[in-house]
Order: structure tokens, then C-alpha cells, then sequence
């Protein structure tokens, strides 16, 4: 009798220990999701704007990687798109470094499919709403967060004019700085803090800022390299403001 008294305590013991583990195991696999979870999404690139000076700065690097592995070094993230009616003459000299033909300056970070669909659906916005950059990322956010396929696309895009400089993101928010320094991707806040720090100093220029915060990131950042890309154009001056006041 005492033999099988014990035999039952130590089935009741081993039983009792391993529902013990496997409730422990349980919570650890759940904190485990739920900080997976937490994490932010972060598209593995750096796209950084700056305005100063009269000038539009748009930089970015050129890695293009898949898990662990680099697939393409030079890739391109930045575009300057131009509205249909633009004609051939003016389109054929854009882009570079040294770029003045106006247009709209837009860089991405996310999967590249993705980016050119929604950039795609952005020149279709500039050309219903010419000049109306800002309602046209509107326009964009709300179709990007509504529209049953288009809330599927992971990317961020930038989008800058001679006026004003938004971020759009998939949660339906249209961002414009406060300080003339916006970016996107896993380096931007590298970017972004180091553009900040430079932007007091009136020796540099905005393509001078872009650069310095783009190399800062790229020495942090393991998915951003110093291939950078470039476009800029000058900043138009509001001529409106003054006239509404007065009159």
C-alpha cells in the first residue's frame, strides 16, 4: 500500500511539474510574440529630405538587401516625376545631382513593387490636382488606407516640391516637418537626428546636410551603405503672403 502511496505522489509531482513548464514555456513564447509584435516596421534603407537655403534636398542610399544577404548596391530610390502636360523637352534633363526643371521629387523605402504601385497612383494624383501636392498625398493616404488592395503594399515614400515636403504612410497619415527634415527607412532616425544637428549651421547648404546625415546613417545602419543617390531643386518663395496681408 505504501508502495503504490508513493508511486501516485510522484506521478501527481512529475505530472503537476511539467503542466509548471509547459505554462512557463507558454508565457515565455507569448512575451516573445507580443515583443515581436512591438517592434516597429522598418523598411531596411535610408531616404532622407532636407529644405534650407532656398533649396529641396532629397538623398538616399542604394542597398537593396534580402535577409542577411546584399542583392544590389546602386539601386535607385528617388524619383522626379513630372505632370503629362510637362512637355518632352523639360523631362529630358531631369534628374542628377544638379537638377533645376521642377517637378516632384519622391523616394521610397519597402518592398519595390509596392513602392511603384503607389507611386504610380501618385502621378495619377498629380495630374487630377496639378500644383495641389499636398492634396494629392492626401488623396493618395486615403486610397492607400481604404482601398482593399492598395492597404496590402508595405513602403514609405517622401515627396517633396519647390513648396512643401510631406511623408505618406499606409496608416493614412500625411507628415510635413517642422523643420525642414523629414525621412523613412531602418537609418532615418540616424538621418534625421543628424540633419537636426546641422541644420543651425548657415555654411551648410541643404545637399551639404543630406550628405553628412546620409553618411552618419550609413555608419549605423547594417542595411544602408554610402551609395547615395541625389535630387534637389530650388525652393519657390511664396509671393502670395504679402499681398494677402496688405490687401
Amino acid at each position: 500500500m505504501n508502495s503504490l502511496t508513493g508511486a501516485a505522489a510522484r506521478r501527481c509531482a512529475s505530472s503537476a511539474g511539467r503542466r509548471a513548464a509547459a505554462a512557463a514555456s507558454g508565457t515565455r513564447s507569448l512575451h516573445a510574440s507580443s515583443q515581436s509584435r512591438a517592434l516597429p516596421d522598418r523598411h531596411g534603407t535610408t531616404i532622407v529630405c532636407v529644405r534650407k537655403n532656398g533649396r529641396v534636398c532629397m538623398m538616399g542610399d542604394g542597398m537593396v538587401s534580402m535577409g542577411s544577404v546584399i542583392v544590389k548596391p546602386n539601386a535607385k530610390k528617388i524619383r522626379r516625376i513630372f505632370p503629362k502636360k510637362v512637355g518632352e523637352g523639360t523631362k529630358q534633363g531631369g534628374g542628377g545631382e544638379g537638377g533645376e526643371e521642377g517637378g516632384t521629387i519622391v523616394g521610397f523605402a519597402g518592398a519595390t513593387a509596392d513602392a511603384f504601385t503607389l507611386l504610380e497612383r501618385l502621378e495619377g494624383k498629380l495630374d487630377e490636382y496639378p500644383g495641389q501636392l499636398d492634396r494629392s498625398c492626401v488623396e493618395l493616404a486615403k486610397g492607400w488606407r481604404t482601398d482593399k488592395y492598395l492597404r496590402r503594399l508595405e513602403a514609405s515614400l517622401l515627396v517633396a516640391d519647390e513648396r512643401a515636403s510631406f511623408e505618406i504612410t499606409g496608416n493614412g497619415d500625411v507628415l510635413e516637418s517642422h523643420d525642414g527634415v523629414l525621412g523613412v527607412g531602418s537609418g532615418s532616425p540616424y538621418a534625421m537626428a543628424a540633419a537636426r544637428a546641422q541644420m543651425d549651421n548657415p555654411d551648410l547648404s541643404a545637399e551639404d546636410v543630406a550628405k553628412k546625415a546620409m553618411q552618419i546613417a550609413s555608419e549605423m545602419c547594417v542595411y544602408t551603405n554610402d551609395n547615395f543617390m541625389v535630387e534637389s531643386l530650388a525652393v519657390k518663395e511664396e509671393e502670395g503672403s504679402e499681398d494677402g496681408t496688405s490687401g
